[in-house]
């Protein structure tokens, strides 16, 4: 199960993320000034935009700036301030790079320049795939228990975590749809359903962890271990997203299940004779290496590739062998009780 180490990790920074907002980039005087100035006239240097022309009450000229735009472009809503902050934000650095200064970061992120109003494309581009990989692994997973291998009586399988794997194949797509849209474009509802996703599966795959590294197959039993974890998690999404979206909090939160997770998976690996823990193994190595990619950040090489989407990219073969460890696991499993049946 050491899926789950390097996933819960990936979750665990995916709540990191955006803790600090105030940074190098937006105290720049002349960054500063460069937004004022375009916020004013609705220019930076030779490039203007209709959506900060205003009229004498304050409203855009010729309705709202969104608009104006073509239709396949309207959906990125775009305002004055934010436009005027990212050409800004591109125009300082070009400065700083023709007198050799290194990138820095503006309200928290690094310097990405856009494609069809999205944000961080190469970002979106791995989510995306990531989410293809884990439609596949679960997809493959249905097959296998319900086409290949055989069915109880009433049909039902005899490997005892089917349902708890389907409910995590769901929640870990739902996560990578809503990473990929918060990468498309980061606004506070995108950044809460983003936040709310991943919390909701980590705290998922610590139940499952739990379940599986205990060999929990009672339905009550189940219950009385879930209900708690559940109970928690619910009431901190709440919280994040009714009251106040506290980064501090929930970095604190992030980092409490996933260390709890780790020690439960990292227990059982070592504890376990399982035929496949060897993939096991494999991926905890490769994600240790891949986190190297999240502790030494760096800045976006052409604005486009930084650290974090290196790390989306490495995820993607791991995520590929856990299903298939999954699969193996419920072979293991299946042959182990037709085996007792017999």
């Amino acid at each position: 199960m050491a899926h789950h180490q390097w996933f819960a990790l990936f979750l665990t920074l995916s709540c990191l993320l955006p803790a600090l907002y105030a940074s190098d980039g937006d105290a720049d005087p002349i960054y500063k000034a460069c937004v004022e100035h375009c916020q004013k006239t609705g220019c930076v240097e030779n490039k203007c935009f209709q959506h900060c022309n205003f009229s004498s009450d304050g409203k855009p000229v010729d309705g709202p700036w969104y608009l104006q735009e073509p239709l396949y472009l309207q959906w990125k809503q775009w305002d004055c301030s934010s436009d005027c902050q990212y050409h800004c934000m591109l125009a300082r650095e070009e400065e700083r790079e023709k007198v050799g200064e290194k990138p820095v970061k503006y309200h928290g992120k690094w310097p990405f320049r856009r494609v069809y109003g999205i944000q961080e494309p190469v970002a979106v581009a791995l989510s995306a795939l990531n989410l293809s990989i884990q439609f596949h692994g679960w997809v493959s997973f249905f097959i296998l228990l319900y086409y290949k291998l055989p069915l109880r009586a009433d049909k039902k399988t005899y490997y005892e975590y089917t349902g708890l794997w389907h409910i995590y194949g769901i929640l870990a797509m739902n996560s990578w749809f809503w990473s990929a849209v918060f990468h498309s474009r980061d606004v506070e509802l995108t950044e809460k359903l983003d936040y709310s996703s991943a919390v909701a599966l980590l705290g998922f795959t610590f139940i499952l962890a739990i379940l599986r590294a205990f060999s929990v197959r009672d339905e009550a039993a189940r219950v009385m271990v879930a209900a708690p974890i559940i109970a928690f998690v619910t009431t901190h999404i709440l919280y994040l997203n009714f009251y106040k979206l506290d980064y501090g909090l929930n970095m604190k939160v992030c980092l409490a299940m996933g260390v709890a997770e780790l020690l439960t998976w990292a227990i059982w690996a070592g504890v376990s004779h399982h035929p496949s823990r060897w993939k096991l193994w494999v991926v905890v190595l490769g994600e240790g290496l891949a986190l190297l990619l999240e502790i030494y950040d760096f800045p976006p090489y052409w604005g486009f590739v930084d650290a974090h989407a290196l790390y989306h990219a490495a995820s993607i073969p791991l995520t590929y062998l856990w299903w298939s460890f999954v699969r193996e696991d419920a072979e293991f499993r299946t042959s182990t009780l037709l085996k007792k049946v017999k």
